[in-house]
């Protein structure tokens, strides 16, 4: 059903037609992955965005890594603005998921160097005192949203590659970070890393941390018979 959606600026012109100017597109990538950050980016585009229509621009989950990167250069030389952000697996792990990723969208808008009037927003909103539309399947809809889908998907990718050389074994280069076969052969053999989401099931069902953590959480540290007697002491 995605493929059959087109990508345009069809919202982008809905919203300048009530006023809006200056509108960003905001998204995020690798809410659904083990290991490492959730990014975000807001990318601010030009009015006239034919030419990445014309070259391609949607989704980034439906383009190959070369259209993806061909593509983050074009928009990085059109873009009027563009910010991209960073939620690390402990904070991740901490507020969960979809507070994560709220917070990292949060933190591109607040990067960028223009401020928007508006935010197209793939399928969430964010506290932001900026007027914004929730858009859902926004990436494959809006040529905003996939801009910033295609600028945080490259982003994070080039990080798994790096962090592939710092945590080898687990094959982040490849999969980056998300639960594949071979990844979650690797987190049994291995366990999990320190940028491992520990919160994540497939992560905590290897994690010895996690086990002593529930063993402890379940325990009482007096039986019955310890708390009457401490009756007496009061």
């Amino acid at each position: 059903m995605l493929k059959q959606l087109v990508c345009s600026d069809a919202p982008e012109q809905a919203l300048r037609y009530h006023g809006f100017r200056v509108i960003a597109g905001v998204d995020e990538v690798g809410r659904g992955a083990l290991f490492g950050p959730v990014v975000a980016a807001a990318v601010i585009l030009p009015e006239r965005v034919s030419s990445l229509a014309r070259a391609g621009l949607k989704d980034s989950k439906q383009l190959t890594r070369q259209e993806r990167e061909k593509l983050d250069r074009k928009v990085r030389r059109m873009a009027l603005a563009i910010s991209v952000a960073e939620v690390d697996a402990e904070t991740i792990d901490r507020v969960n998921i979809y507070q994560a990723s709220r917070q990292a969208m949060l933190m591109a808008v607040m990067g960028l160097s223009i401020a928007p009037d508006h935010l197209l927003i793939d399928a969430m909103r964010i506290d932001h005192p900026c007027q914004q539309t929730k858009l859902f399947y926004g990436d494959s809809l809006s040529l905003s949203i996939a801009a910033a889908s295609v600028v945080a998907k490259v982003h994070r990718d080039a990080l798994m590659r790096e962090l592939d050389l710092m945590h080898p074994g687990y094959g982040l280069a490849s999969h980056k970070g998300y639960g594949t076969p071979s990844h979650r052969r690797a987190l049994v053999e291995l366990g999990p890393s320190v940028l491992h989401r520990r919160t994540f099931a497939p992560v905590r069902a290897v994690d010895p941390d996690a086990a002593v953590e529930e063993m402890v959480s379940e325990e009482l540290l007096f039986d019955d018979g310890e708390l009457e007697e401490s009756a007496d002491w009061v």
